[in-house]
């Protein structure tokens, strides 16, 4: 069974900073893509931002030059680092693992349980 563990979430002030933690189990052997998705209430869930095994990263608009995602392969664990926000960022956030790998081969794709994020004005 995968597990991915969040973290960080919690209430900060607009044009504050916080920043989310997704620990995968460690019996994985790699992850292809892992991403953070958000769900604020009443909307579908979005993309936020994704990173490869290489390091290619990608954002939604609404979050470039503000969201910094990057990961720990040792660690199978990723970061969001979410700065300058707004009340609009308000939503859960969840993370994914795309592409889960055990030493035996692919095992598939993986939510974690999601973390509140609030963003106050």
């Amino acid at each position: 069974q995968v597990h991915l563990v969040e973290s960080g979430g919690g209430l900060v002030q607009a044009g504050g900073s916080l920043t989310l933690s997704c620990a995968a189990s460690k019996s994985i052997f790699s992850i292809d893509v892992m991403g953070w998705y958000r769900q604020a209430p009443g909307k579908q869930r979005e993309l936020v931002a994704a990173i490869t095994t290489g390091d290619n990263t990608n954002y939604a608009d609404s979050v470039k030059g503000r969201f910094t995602i990057s990961r720990d392969n040792a660690k199978n664990t990723a970061y969001l680092q979410m700065n300058s926000l707004k009340p609009e960022d308000s939503a859960v956030y969840y993370c994914k693992a795309d592409r889960v790998y055990s030493s035996s081969g692919a095992m598939g794709d993986y939510w974690g349980q999601g973390t509140q994020v609030t963003v106050s004005s």
